[in-house]
């Protein structure tokens, strides 16, 4: 796997220092001697040291402590752009630059599929989905700055192999019903051209979308309701975001046999339509395998019959014969 993002070297020195770094000698203290009296004059001793002046009187000395702020050595200088988790936002914004538009700063198509080549995955893969999914990506092919770094940061990772390793935990987190259900709504939206201002999906990428959302687990129905699609025995040109949040609703509501789907319910009357053809396609399946049945029953009578009229005709000639004598 290709690995274009390169590793933040962090300084290993410390910074600052404390104060005093130069040892001072202790200084003599000078006298002097004037002609009014026997004044004493100190001269003051260096930071961090202590003062001691006599006095000529025979006072006690006096002492005085002078402390200076101790300052404390910095350690390793960590990434100044990491977040509290240890993620570095450094190098995740340096991976957005390896795919990121020369133009635009966005992740298009191009750069979309050299990050699923470099992640060793199908650009048209649920896994792909799902990381789309993580990173609330508002269109296909395509990602934003913003989407991809906070999406770095959800997912916690910060590299190429980062990401990589997080695919199981991915795709365990989506089959908790209810992750399932924010995934399925987002699937939507993410199939919408959002520059286009769409509203609905297309009928072939609805068909791809649904086959795709479903990788995991696949209702029963499914299958019929993209070939009834393909079919298109009503001429819909597009998928509303009811119709497809309401498909859900169905294969869990419904049973594969749609015995107990009832029109007065409240489901879109692309449903309806669905759910005649369906009936009389498997109407049509049963005549067919019946016939089918009794034709191969004829073929059976066929092959034994010849054998019958053998055997009758030889009995007859038996019966003459016999009859002779």
């Amino acid at each position: 796997m290709g690995q274009c993002v390169t590793k933040c070297k962090n300084p290993t020195s410390s910074l600052g220092s404390k104060s005093g770094d130069k040892e001072s000698s202790s200084k003599s203290h000078k006298k002097g001697g004037s002609a009014g009296g026997g004044g004493h004059k100190e001269e003051p001793s260096a930071p961090c040291s202590k003062a001691t002046s006599e006095l000529s009187n025979g006072t006690k000395p006096l002492e005085v402590t002078v402390e200076t702020p101790v300052i404390p050595a910095l350690g390793p200088c960590k990434d100044e752009r990491s977040d509290g988790d240890g993620l570095s936002m450094l190098r995740i914004e340096e991976l957005f630059c390896c795919y990121k538009d020369e133009q635009e700063d966005n992740i298009l198509e191009e750069g979309m599929e050299r990050f699923c080549n470099d992640l060793c995955v199908d650009p048209a893969e649920f896994r792909v989905l799902v990381l789309a999914w993580k990173f609330q990506a508002a269109t296909m092919c395509k990602f934003t700055r913003k989407e991809f770094v906070e999406g770095c940061k959800a997912i916690q990772a910060d590299s190429l192999e980062g990401i990589c390793s997080r695919f199981p935990c991915m795709l365990l987190e989506a089959q908790c019903e209810e992750n399932f259900k924010d995934l399925y709504r987002f699937t939507f939206q993410f199939g919408l051209d959002a520059e286009e201002g769409q509203r609905s999906l297309q009928r072939e990428i609805a068909i791809a979308l649904w086959r795709l959302v479903f990788t995991q687990d696949t209702p029963a129905i499914l299958e019929r309701w993209l070939d009834f699609l393909a079919e298109n025995p009503s001429g819909i040109r597009g998928i509303s975001r009811d119709t497809w949040n309401m498909f859900l609703n169905f294969t869990q509501a419904i049973g594969p046999d749609l015995s107990n789907y009832s029109e007065d319910e409240a489901w879109p009357s692309l449903f309806d339509t669905f759910v005649e053809w369906e009936l009389e396609h498997r109407k049509k399946e049963e005549e067919q395998a019946l016939m089918a049945k009794e034709e191969e029953g004829r073929c059976t009578e066929t092959e034994c019959s010849p054998t019958t009229d053998r055997l009758e005709t030889e009995g007859s000639r038996g019966s003459q014969t016999w009859g002779g004598h």
